[in-house]
């Protein structure tokens, strides 16, 4: 039987390649083109505050305590034990008021100008940062945010799902985040404290994080490739319900990761 050519939606030639391919990807695994596999746990985001509105970010400037949802997960769910990108993704509940949660979306990554920016396989999953890769706009700047791990007593902290369940229920794991401009030191701005047991995620039913859906005002990410994640997602979304791509998506419906 002829497979029918894959119908995308209008846009550029980038957009549609990214939905193409993700869609593809989505429609063979059943499960999210990217992050097809991970485990879920909650925790604490503190949130020290300035005192004097320096991230001109009301968010960032003042003090507050959050309860968090996280999802970390491998990026393209290579087997076993295999280096993978590994992703991080937090929902921050009522950042913006009741009912306003903040989603940030963090993979591995290097600390550098330019590393920070790209993807990074990696076999241990504490030994390097985890960062949006896309700048937010923060105030007046646009600043690379980024969650850096913190050994506490934790060894060598493998990438499978067993291995990263396995490091959740020995001990807190704390994390520190900050931001940096180009040019300028990484500057923190808050504490993430992962206090919960994992639980595995299913592959048929991933939790939906949306980073341009779930921001804040004064903290968002910039529009630097956001056509391309948002075609991606779709693609992804639609791929592995099986929906046809000239269907709207569902009311509501947000990113795979």
């Amino acid at each position: 039987m002829t497979r029918q050519p894959v119908r995308v939606p209008h846009g550029t030639a980038r957009t549609r390649a990214a939905y193409a391919l993700a869609r593809r990807i989505a429609e063979r695994r059943a499960a999210p083109a990217l992050h097809p596999a991970g485990v879920m746990c909650t925790g604490t985001l503190e949130v020290p505050g300035t005192g004097d509105g320096r991230w001109r970010v009301p968010w960032l400037d003042r003090p507050g305590s959050y309860a968090v949802t996280v999802r970390w997960s491998r990026a393209l769910g290579l087997p076993g034990r295999l280096p993978d990108g590994l992703g991080l993704a937090l929902r921050v509940e009522n950042a913006d008021g009741a009912g306003a949660p903040l989603d940030l979306l963090l993979t591995s990554s290097r600390a550098g100008r330019l590393g920070r920016h790209l993807p990074l396989l990696r076999h241990d999953a504490l030994t390097g940062p985890y960062s949006t890769l896309v700048a937010y706009r923060t105030g007046h700047r646009t600043r690379v945010l980024a969650a850096f791990p913190a050994r506490d007593g934790h060894g060598r902290v493998g990438v499978s799902l067993p291995a990263l369940r396995q490091a959740l229920a020995r001990a807190p794991l704390r994390f520190d985040l900050r931001a940096a401009a180009p040019g300028e030191p990484w500057r923190p701005f808050a504490t993430l404290t992962l206090t919960s047991a994992a639980h595995p995620v299913p592959r048929d039913g991933t939790v939906s994080y949306d980073p341009y859906l779930h921001c804040l005002p004064e903290l968002r990410p910039t529009a630097w490739l956001s056509r391309l994640r948002e075609a991606a997602y779709r693609g992804s979304r639609e791929g592995r319900s099986g929906r046809r791509p000239d269907r709207p998506s569902a009311p509501g419906a947000g990113p795979d990761e």
